[in-house]
């Protein structure tokens, strides 16, 4: 059970590897955004399970504190898309604008 813990572990390190890389790679603030909060929400994730798989005397814990991040990181991303849009970053197409009006 603590090798199942160790892998989910490093497949967590994985994602967020992946998502420091979309960080520096993407070109505007939106994809940026998308790659900080998708990857980095299934990384936390996939360490929440490797730790419970570890420890499993504080999986309550564990379990808490996961639904708080993928409660909380939408919320967070949905929150810079929008003020990033009121400071003025703009896309090809911005249809969020055409909603607003």
């Amino acid at each position: 059970m603590v090798y199942l813990g160790y892998m989910f572990i490093f497949f967590g390190v994985i994602a967020f590897l992946i998502s420091a890389i979309g960080l520096v790679r993407m070109p505007d603030i939106y994809t940026r955004m998308h790659a900080g909060t998708k990857a980095t929400t299934m990384g936390i994730v996939l360490v929440v399970v490797g730790a419970i798989c570890i420890e499993p005397s504080w999986a309550w814990k564990l379990i808490l504190l996961a639904v708080f991040i993928l409660l909380t990181n939408p919320l967070s991303s949905s929150v810079i898309a929008r003020a990033s849009h009121s400071d003025g970053a703009t896309l090809e197409s911005d249809e969020l604008k055409e909603v607003q009006k």
